[in-house]
């Protein structure tokens, strides 16, 4: 379906290129065939319209050109270019090109502010959410941040991955509110996560300081974002050697864990928190659940811009039911899939952002350690 849709796509654009050829040539053959009563000035004067925002300015020119000899052209094969008619048609095509070569001018003007625009929104991106390394202390990792609206690069969904004494530690989450000062509050979130990544030795600790960093951000603004301001997220700890993964869910969608087998576990908390910021309205401490990671599992973090999105008919897209039964080769390969399913099931009408984050422990012949770990676990469909 994806390579039709972009063979459908080159051919549309070929033919718009194609236009203002075609209408020149569309004015000939018109005024050869219609009375002498008709005109083919509007299709002279289209050319370069339709030239402008896709051709570079001397592509318009020579459009422009070409329009003003085909209309002049016609007058002296017809035997009428002394007619005052052909004098005023021929301005009329001169007049138009020449608004044509403003027109290119403006848009191109536009489309260099853009790119900048485009190239200042990337990197700032990348310095607040870097992507992370393929493959950390024996994990491979695989991330990924796509945009709701086009050429949109950052917002509020955020990823990291830090390497710690304590092992892997993750987190993903996605902040209150748009715009800058959502982009703000992910910098001061990474920025947090990193340090405490490595400083705290539990990941309950971490979360504390996550939520004192939130709390000394929302004491320096004012009006709602002072009140309200919260971000949902999940951190994750994957000690080294210890097939387990330690989960604290303050809010956030819940991750998923795919085994090699195809199976799949919704690692839903035991008892639901309120979301990071949000210490003042009510408080209790963070209880990191551990689970089971055996070799060849895959942890899936993600934004609720995944399992928020809707098809035509305005039903939600359910990860855990989508990816149920399903194997890929990596991470890398899971999100590929995940990205294009979405894409497919929302026909491309994604109204949120959404970032996802896949870590999978390779396996490497050792034995299947699932039930090793005494927890509670729970399919997708359970509450």
């Amino acid at each position: 379906m994806a390579n039709r849709e972009q063979g459908g796509a080159d051919t549309a654009q070929r033919f718009v290129r194609a236009l203002p050829a075609l209408m020149i040539v569309g004015g000939w053959i018109f005024d050869l065939v219609s009375p002498p009563r008709f005109t083919a000035v509007p299709l002279f004067a289209a050319a370069p319209l339709i030239a402008a925002p896709i051709f570079t300015w001397v592509g318009t020119l020579l459009t422009g050109i070409a329009a003003v000899l085909g209309v002049t052209g016609l007058h002296f094969y017809n035997r009428n270019a002394s007619d005052i008619t052909t004098f005023t048609e021929v301005t009329t095509v001169i007049t138009v090109s020449g608004l044509a070569l403003l027109i290119n001018r403006v848009v191109r003007r536009s489309s260099a502010r853009l790119a900048s625009a485009r190239v200042i929104a990337e990197t700032a991106q990348r310095a607040v959410l870097p992507t992370p390394a393929d493959r950390i202390a024996g994990l491979r990792i695989a991330a990924r941040y796509e945009a709701a609206q086009a050429d949109a690069f950052i917002g509020g969904d955020l990823f990291a991955v830090q390497d710690t004494p304590h092992g892997v530690r993750l987190v993903v989450g996605d902040v209150r509110g748009k715009g800058m000062e959502a982009v703000e509050t992910v910098a001061v979130v990474i920025g947090a996560f990193r340090e405490a990544a490595e400083q705290e030795s539990s990941l309950e600790g971490v979360a504390v300081r996550l939520e004192r960093a939130l709390r000394r951000e929302g004491s320096r603004r004012s009006g709602l974002d002072a009140v309200e301001g919260f971000t949902t997220a999940v951190l994750a700890e994957i000690p080294r050697d210890a097939g387990v993964v330690r989960v604290v869910n303050r809010g956030h969608p819940e991750p998923l864990l795919m085994y090699a087998d195809g199976d799949l576990d919704s690692l839903e908390p035991t008892e639901p928190a309120l979301p990071l910021g949000m210490g003042d309205v009510g408080g209790w401490p963070d209880r990191a659940e551990t689970h089971p990671m055996p070799f060849g599992a895959t942890l899936l973090l993600y934004t609720d811009g995944l399992s928020e999105a809707r098809d035509a008919e305005g039903v939600f897209y359910v990860p855990a039911e989508r990816l149920a039964g399903r194997l890929f080769p990596g991470p890398e390969e899971l999100l590929d899939a995940l990205v294009g399913d979405v894409r497919r099931y929302t026909g491309g009408r994604t109204t949120d952002d959404m970032a996802l984050l896949a870590v999978s422990r390779p396996a490497d012949g050792q034995p299947d350690r699932r039930r090793t770990v005494p927890v509670v676990k729970r399919g997708p469909g359970s509450r």
